[in-house]
């Protein structure tokens, strides 16, 4: 295994302030101590529903996220702090797409200039290798050369992604962090941004952080994958270990909402709904504590860790 980068315990909390002092009362616990291995080509999916944490920890792998504590591993050395991640060009290493490409491209600028402007941070080119490069990112995500004059508002939601997928990859980034890259897309749309995605990725060698809530999109991108819930990881496998053999609650019923189109078996999988949300019902003191907190991983397997009371052990 070639680690990439090493998380370690990290937490991002929030205060919440009240009283006529302003004083911190409470906090709330965004990301509650998650730890993970991303390798190197390899593509790590963070699943979870909205509030879970999982674009918090995009954001505080990115540096766009203060921490509250932990550790973030790179080259051997813990890159929380921007002076360290300054030194060793971690931001031109590590690029993030994100989730709404319209607020993500500044409007006023044209597409050469949006693609450029990571080049113009950490490459000194001269305008016309500059413009040579531009268009070869271009031609990688599929987009025509004339769209180098053009402002975000003239494309649509797919041909914007792209561009946001461009821009990344022009810094020859080692891991790109991808925030829900195809949520708002239809999904023929999504099709073309993923395989452009996956392309890339062979192409350069790249690692791809996914972070979604579409379980489908998941499994068709990622190898290892980690479901979270309320800031903590509740289960962590590879593809087939979350796939074929589920064993927290949340992922149970994370995967029973896929939608099917098998309509044959449509009483089947009405049946096995039924039988996720009784499971839930009737055994939720083995997967969360009296507070709601999920467990600590437990190992099930060398690649499976699973947040069980007491490893599942009665």
């Amino acid at each position: 295994m070639t680690e990439l980068i090493t998380i370690k315990d990290l937490k991002v909390h929030y205060p919440i302030r009240s009283g006529f002092f302003n004083r911190v009362t409470d906090h709330v616990y965004a990301v509650d101590g998650v730890d993970f291995i991303i390798e190197k080509g390899k593509t790590y999916g963070l699943v979870g529903e909205s509030g879970s944490g999982k674009s918090t920890t995009g954001k505080a792998i990115v540096g766009l996220e203060k921490i509250t504590s932990g550790e973030i591993i790179y080259d051997g050395q813990d890159v929380t702090k921007r002076s360290v991640r300054k030194k060793m060009n971690y931001n031109k290493d590590v690029q993030m797409i994100f989730q709404d490409s319209m607020s993500s491209l500044n409007p006023k600028k044209r597409v050469v200039d949006i693609i450029a402007e990571p080049l113009r941070n950490f490459e000194r080119l001269s305008d016309q290798e500059e413009k040579t490069r531009v268009k070869s990112l271009l031609d990688i995500v599929g987009m025509p050369e004339d769209a180098l004059y053009k402002y975000p508002h003239e494309f649509s939601g797919g041909q914007r992604q792209r561009l946001g997928v461009a821009r990344a990859v022009a810094s020859n980034p080692k891991l790109i962090v991808a925030d829900e890259p195809v949520s708002a897309l239809d999904l023929s749309v999504q099709a073309q941004v993923l395989n452009f995605m996956k392309r890339i990725q062979q192409e350069f060698g790249l690692s791809f952080l996914f972070i979604s809530h579409d379980l489908g999109v998941v499994k068709h991108m990622c190898d290892n994958i980690a479901i979270m819930y309320k800031g903590r990881f509740v289960e962590i496998g590879t593809r087939e270990d979350i796939y074929q053999d589920p064993r927290h609650i949340y992922t149970k019923r994370l995967l029973s909402a896929i939608p099917q189109i098998d309509v044959k078996n449509r009483d089947a999988h009405k049946e096995n709904r039924r039988k996720v949300e009784l499971e839930y019902v009737t055994h939720q003191k083995d997967y969360y504590d009296e507070s709601g907190r999920v467990y600590d991983l437990r190992k099930i397997t060398e690649s499976h860790q699973v947040a069980l009371k007491n490893g599942g052990a009665e």
